[in-house]
């Protein structure tokens, strides 16, 4: 067995969550939906519902790993040996297993649109950025290479450690994820007819706000933080003891606020200024950004700008996934470079239907969708809020509440009102909340 490793600083520990909770969907999705689900209202109550679903989500999975001090199968096995629980653990690396697995597919298109527009080769004048989109996605040597491609990056971060690896990586891709944010927001809104844009993201329609939105708002509150898969559980089982959980928590989940704000004022006063509509997805960042970045002077500059952002999302949120499955095997004596070159090759060939989905597995279907649609809908809609209310159900009914308050409590004063408020959100209204989102996604009512 390995040496266990520790985060070298807080600050360590706080930008690799961070990297592993900010993923493509907070920067592509979760701006678009805004919009369209009432704006500033939306934002309002994801805002809230991130600090009231959340964050508590996420301190319970501080707590659990760092209490144990196991990555995510072993931290549930210590806690409640020989028990129901320990399944808690593997539903998260076989989640996590399933999620790299198609997250790489995308991960594999924003490294290749990167590559691209590095050497000049997606803004052309004249260009159909749908047909290129489509090119390559329905393009079973650039799919499958791309997949490789990202899975690499990710094998040799991973094999290099926690220290040396993914806090080091953290280090410079999350300062530099914020820069490239700031210098396009100052660019975006300088625009002639920015503010329509703004307005658009920002401005409270309240009769847009439905049932619907609402319960997104809910959903995207814990599934934008990271949790669920016991990721957290694992990167807390390297975190030392004088390090406040709580106040770690909460300087991720708005570090995840800001930047699903910075977004929306990146995308939309620059969407807006020329005149196009917001696409959902993939369309907005491969169709809808080169068409507009073409019309700006320097526009391959700022695509590029835009796409190596893209890709440190990916990529940051990505380790996090890999690394819970090296991790779990950790115990059985393989170094971390070997399991780490295994699960990235298991997870290549696992990808492949994955990326061949657009192209010459188009017409395998499974409950009337692709292969990546289908695996995208177990993870997220069934997989992911499964795990979140097994976390939430054990750290409040079944985990040792006298170490869950230790946890808590430990690295900082807090007053003991602060850790009442979390232990009943976490014992009601999070589980309450979470089989509320998870009945609606599975369209029970």
């Amino acid at each position: 067995m390995e040496k266990k490793e520790q985060w070298s600083s807080r600050l360590g520990f706080i930008l690799s969550s961070a990297g592993a909770a900010i993923g493509l969907g907070a920067i592509w999705k979760f701006p678009y939906v805004t919009g369209q689900s009432g704006g500033g209202a939306f934002l309002l109550l994801f805002i809230l519902f991130t600090l009231l679903i959340g964050l508590p989500m996420l301190i319970s999975e501080f707590i659990i790993g760092r209490g144990s001090g196991r990555e995510a199968v072993s931290a549930y096995k210590k806690l409640a040996p020989a028990s129901f629980w320990t399944i808690t653990g593997k539903l998260g690396v076989a989640g996590c297993f399933l999620l790299l697995s198609f997250y790489s597919v995308v991960g594999g298109w924003v490294l290749t649109y990167t590559v691209m527009s590095l050497g000049g080769q997606v803004i052309k004048g004249g260009a159909d950025y749908g047909a290129l989109f489509g090119q390559i996605t329905g393009s079973p040597f650039i799919t499958i290479s791309g997949l490789a491609a990202f899975l690499l990056i990710n094998i040799i971060v991973i094999a290099s450690g926690v220290k040396n690896g993914i806090e080091k990586a953290s280090k410079y891709m999350m300062p530099l994820l914020f820069l490239f944010f700031i210098v396009l927001v100052i660019r975006s809104l300088t625009l002639d007819g920015a503010m329509e844009g703004v307005r658009f993201f920002l401005q409270p329609d309240f009769s847009k706000i439905t049932a619907e939105a609402v319960l997104y708002a809910l959903g995207q509150s814990f599934f934008s933080l990271a949790v669920g898969f016991s990721c957290m559980v694992t990167y807390s089982s390297y975190l030392n003891k004088k390090v406040s959980i709580p106040t770690s928590a909460g300087s991720v989940a708005l570090m995840n606020i800001f930047v699903s704000v910075l977004a929306g004022l990146a995308i939309f006063p620059v969407v807006f200024a020329f005149g196009f509509e917001p696409a959902e997805g993939p369309g907005l960042l491969f169709i809808v950004l080169p068409s507009v970045f073409s019309q700006m002077p320097f526009g391959e500059l700022f695509l590029f700008m835009f796409l190596v952002l893209f890709l440190f999302a990916t990529l940051t949120s990505s380790f996090s996934l890999l690394e819970i499955i090296v991790a779990a095997f950790l115990k059985n004596g393989a170094t971390r470079k070997r399991l780490a070159i295994i699960a990235g090759i298991i997870v290549f060939f696992a990808g492949i239907p994955a990326a061949l989905s657009s192209s010459v597995l188009a017409n395998v279907q499974f409950l009337d969708k692709t292969v990546f649609d289908a695996t995208d809908f177990l993870v997220s809609n069934i997989l992911l809020p499964l795990g979140n209310l097994l976390i939430a159900l054990f750290i409040a009914w079944k985990m040792n509440q006298q170490l869950v308050k230790e946890e808590f409590m430990s690295g900082r004063q807090l007053s003991p009102g602060t850790y009442s408020a979390w232990h009943l959100l976490m014992k009601w209204i999070v589980p309450l909340t979470i089989i509320i989102v998870f009945i609606n996604t599975l369209g029970l009512f």
